[in-house]
């Protein structure tokens, strides 16, 4: 083989690895560049403001929340405040998401109901602690999208139903925990008899100005009651998008 073309042939094989070390380094700088904030997240917005459960800082540092927002807000994602994922609802903000997972208490073993899947961050910081988590969307569209996110990453523990979540999901009743993310009202009369004895509820409560986060804990088949927090979230809708 004449030498000039070996040369040629070395240095094509030199560039293309030079291009795909530059490509990787590229790839790992943003990927660590997302990394970096989301511990800064944590460190700042979670343990800072008393977060102390382990295994929900594990999962808000291992979840990655750019994943679940509108590509033009993924640079806002570990911003200490809420953003909107479209047809008037919310991905809460990181602090509440933490707040609201770690007054539940979960375990390994238990099997949790979301009411408003949302983005699906939420769901996906449950699974990442508990066995199984079973999450209703009444807005299609919404359900479908964090559903095909949630699964392409391989969240497999996670159930999906497109329905009215003031009514909760009978048939797989009765839930260890119930989680909320949006604000009745009152507390619904479904959620309430889904909930397993002893089992904890999260919800958000109040009209349009003034909201409480409660919790609830069953004891002997009635709710025990204990305001966590002053909060502000989107309403629960029914199907023809009123109010409850």
């Amino acid at each position: 083989m004449p030498t000039k073309f070996l040369n040629r042939i070395i240095l094509t094989f030199v560039v293309f690895i030079s291009l795909s070390l530059l490509s990787f380094t590229t790839m790992n700088d943003y990927t660590d560049k997302y990394e970096k904030v989301r511990q800064r997240m944590v460190r700042e917005q979670i343990v800072a403001r008393g977060i102390k459960d382990q295994k929900v800082i594990q999962a808000m540092l291992n979840v990655k929340r750019h994943l679940f927002v509108p590509s033009n807000y993924e640079r806002m994602a570990y911003e200490d405040r809420p953003l909107s994922i479209g047809e008037g609802q919310t991905i809460s903000q990181p602090y509440i998401v933490a707040l609201m997972t770690e007054t539940l208490e979960l375990t390994e073993n238990m099997k949790v109901l979301e009411i408003g899947t949302g983005s699906g961050y939420q769901a996906a910081i449950l699974a990442e602690i508990v066995q199984d988590v079973y999450t209703i969307e009444i807005i299609e569209s919404l359900g479908l999208k964090a559903k095909n996110l949630l699964q392409s990453i391989n969240y497999n523990n996670i159930q999906f139903k497109i329905g009215d979540g003031y009514k909760g999901w009978e048939e797989h009743a009765p839930f260890d925990a119930i989680i909320v993310t949006c604000a009745p009202t009152d507390i619904p009369q479904a959620l309430e008899e889904q909930l397993k004895e002893g089992g904890k509820m999260i919800i958000p409560l109040g009209g349009s100005i003034t909201q409480e986060l409660v919790l609830f804990e069953k004891n002997k088949g009635k709710l025990i009651r204990k305001v966590v927090a002053p909060v502000r979230f989107v309403p629960m809708v029914r199907h023809d998008g009123k109010h409850y």
